[in-house]
């Protein structure tokens, strides 16, 4: 690939130049990742974090994802090109160079490992750095191009926040946060999959050896339906065996983990409707969402006083 076949664009003003920079971290992908490092805070700290940790900690994970999509904007700069979708990004559209890309990329990741290691501590800072290199060199360098199991085994990368989330708080990694880390990399292929039936064409187009790419909508979508089925149960390891979370959660979770199971059952029994892959898509992050803010909601003490207060309720009722 060649940066000289590139357009070179040059924007009207300031405010132009940071949209570009703004557009080439992929935000509306690091809202999510935010959210599970939000969720997996507050279970650590039991619904109570420190509200200088978790800014930091936010704004650390922030600048560390934003470091590793820009860097992903600046390696497949070559295939952006060639898909209509990602053509008017900042990189193949000649609106930031190759150069000042790179740059801008390993400025966040140093301020987000100063600020993580100042405000949080040094294995928060690691893990977050651990993500970007996940992302950069097993997921988009070795795996993206070369591999139909390539959003599999690079899922790791985006389930390392609540990693990091819970590090911050407690300093160390315990069973929940590594069953968070589960959910997140089951959720990854259904998630991620749907998006690939969509947009199968694109992949098909620039040599990209997705899965619906090579191997067909009907064996993508019994993998989205196996993977579901994985998920599912590991939502529910934070009540049983971990006993960390409690009914609220188990509640948000059953509801949307049925719903999620019936989206990916439609899709296995109509594999080339595009209307369900989107369906499944879209809710995939709906439900991602969802699920943090249950485990959240779940460990605030207020809940637990609720609960308790009910529960007993019921108990002197029933005696």
């Amino acid at each position: 690939m060649q940066d000289t076949l590139f357009p070179t664009r040059h924007h009207d003003n300031f405010r132009q130049i940071v949209q570009s920079y703004w557009q080439l971290t992929k935000p509306r992908i690091i809202i999510l990742l935010l959210v599970t490092t939000a969720g997996s805070m507050w279970v650590a700290g039991q619904g109570v974090v420190d509200p200088v940790v978790a800014i930091a900690t936010l704004v650390g994970g922030w600048l560390a994802s934003a470091s590793a999509n820009v860097i992903n904007c600046f390696y497949d700069r070559d295939i952006d090109y060639d898909m209509e979708r990602t053509r008017h990004r900042p990189l193949p559209s000649g609106r930031i160079q190759p150069r000042d890309a790179l740059i801008f990329a390993f400025t966040l990741a140093a301020i987000s490992f100063s600020l993580l290691t100042v405000f949080a501590n040094l294995l928060s800072a690691s893990l977050a750095m651990s993500g970007i290199v996940t992302y950069v060199l097993v997921y988009t360098h070795w795996l993206k191009r070369h591999s139909t199991q390539n959003i599999v085994i690079g899922g790791a990368a985006g389930a390392i926040p609540p990693l990091v989330g819970w590090a911050a708080v407690t300093g160390h990694l315990g069973w929940p946060a590594w069953i968070y880390f589960l959910i997140l990399f089951l959720w990854t292929p259904p998630h991620f999959w749907a998006l690939a039936l969509m947009i199968r064409k694109d992949y098909e187009k620039v040599g990209v050896p997705m899965l619906p790419v090579i191997e067909g909508e009907v064996p993508t979508a019994r993998q989205i339906w196996i993977y579901t089925l994985l998920l599912l149960p590991s939502t529910f390891l934070m009540v049983y065996p971990l006993h960390v979370l409690g009914v609220v959660y188990s509640a948000i979770a059953l509801a949307l983990g049925s719903v999620f199971l019936v989206k990916a059952w439609n899709l296995l029994q109509t594999p080339t409707d595009l209307g369900l892959a989107r369906s499944l898509f879209k809710y995939s992050i709906l439900y991602m969402m969802l699920l943090s803010a249950g485990m959240a909601i779940d460990s605030l003490p207020i809940t637990h006083e609720i609960t308790h207060e009910i529960v007993a309720a019921i108990a002197n009722h029933i005696a």
